[in-house]
């Protein structure tokens, strides 16, 4: 479907979206490669309006986009990645149909000898799979004639469901996950979806175990973070006024017990924003804490935004030399950079701090956290030790390192 996408991105000249659901993302398989094509030889579009998109041509582009709607339609209705199978006629026939999407079509289809018992042999409801939009209104049309009832099964939102509905004539049901039949919430299953088709639950064994002590994930034994947060813990113990924010990585972890420190997160960067708007609304002791991959990715913006307000908050960039959370990759520029540009977009040099992120400089630490929050202007406090990860990575390297050296001599 990748290679396709670029095809159809040149035909059509328009963007074209890969959607990768979760499901997917965490899913593995094998991995059948080729050469890439001969001659991929560079060729800039000599249409300039096409590119720069002014509002006049934005305009046009727009009405372009809207003129090629039925073509565009077209080959999705021929597109294999839209596979219809007819469904039997006649006395006996399913009083449904069904469309699948994404991995909806896999847990169907792991349902289709049981739903075959129930209906007889042979007697499978139509169904449309949708692999690639527009959706093949024509197909959906075609589907409905034969079928006053659509059972819709799709990951996420009810996306398919909602367009059927507006394509369809009134009095073709839809069901899905609007009306209930379907859960609205979490991942579809093979289960649930039995239960839209009104199968029976799978015979399981049936187990009463004990009560279970609770495990939530938490940081690793020995992370730099630990340190960091007790640190920061410490030094607002007992103080008034504290809003305390985080964002996603490793240490959104610190946000459950034992530590339980930040009181807010969202997503990638968004600890800064939300630490300069507590500290605009007045509270008086603001502290945000971002990875220091993470602040590279989308933190020195709002960090940007901070310095232009002299806002009086405190970040603290927890510095481990690694991406942690998704697979130990390098940060994308070395950690000692760091240092160079935070001071580069306007903190005050007095207030960039490192430290160290051990337990044997807790006392030192908390002291220094102490006089940054108290500062009121911005302040950043660079906890650095590295992940256990990158250390292990490090060792793993040298060992390779050191293989290819005795190899070669």
């Amino acid at each position: 479907m990748t290679r396709e996408a670029f095809e159809l991105s040149e035909r059509f000249q328009v963007p074209v979206m890969i959607r990768i659901t979760t499901r997917l993302a965490h899913s593995r398989a094998g991995v059948k490669t080729r050469l890439q094509r001969a001659g991929n030889p560079l060729d800039k579009s000599t249409d300039k309006a096409a590119w720069t998109l002014l509002p006049a041509n934005a305009r046009k582009r727009f009405d372009r986009l809207c003129g090629i709607q039925a073509e565009l339609e077209a080959w999705s209705t021929a597109s294999p990645w839209n596979a219809a199978e007819a469904g039997p006629a006649g006395a006996g026939a399913p009083d449904f149909a069904v469309i699948t999407g994404g991995l909806g079509r896999n847990y169907y289809e792991e349902n289709l000898a049981d739903l075959e018992a129930r209906l007889g042999k042979g007697r499978l409801p139509a169904r449309l799979h949708v692999g690639a939009y527009p959706l093949p209104a024509a197909k959906i049309r075609e589907l409905a004639a034969a079928n006053k009832r659509i059972l819709v099964i799709e990951e996420g939102a009810p996306l398919i469901e909602k367009a059927v509905r507006g394509i369809l004539p009134t009095g073709v049901e839809v069901s899905g996950k609007l009306d209930g039949k379907l859960p609205r919430t979490g991942e579809l299953n093979p289960d649930n979806v039995r239960a839209a088709l009104a199968l029976p639950p799978r015979p399981s064994a049936k187990l009463d175990p004990p009560p279970l002590p609770n495990r939530p994930p938490q940081l690793c034994a020995g992370c730099p973070h630990a340190d960091s947060y007790s640190a920061v813990a410490a030094a607002l113990d007992g103080q008034s006024s504290t809003a305390i924010f985080a964002d996603i990585g490793c240490y959104a972890l610190g946000a459950l017990p034992p530590f339980s420190v930040p009181e807010a997160l969202v997503c990638m960067g968004a600890s800064i924003g939300m630490a300069v708007g507590a500290a605009e609304a007045g509270y008086e002791r603001v502290v945000g804490f971002i990875g220091d991959s993470t602040f590279l990715h989308s933190g020195i913006t709002p960090l940007v935004d901070a310095v232009s307000r002299n806002a009086p908050v405190t970040i603290v960039i927890l510095d481990n030399s690694i991406v942690a959370m998704t697979g130990g990759q390098p940060t994308i520029l070395p950690s000692g950079r760091l240092e160079e540009i935070v001071k580069g977009i306007g903190v005050a040099p007095d207030h960039v701090i490192v430290i160290d992120a051990t337990r044997a400089a807790a006392e030192a630490n908390v002291q220094a956290f102490r006089r940054e929050i108290a500062y009121r202007g911005v302040s950043v406090v660079i906890a650095r030790r590295e992940c256990l990860e990158a250390i292990k990575a490090k060792k793993k390297k040298g060992a390779r390192t050191e293989g290819a050296k005795e190899a070669c001599q």
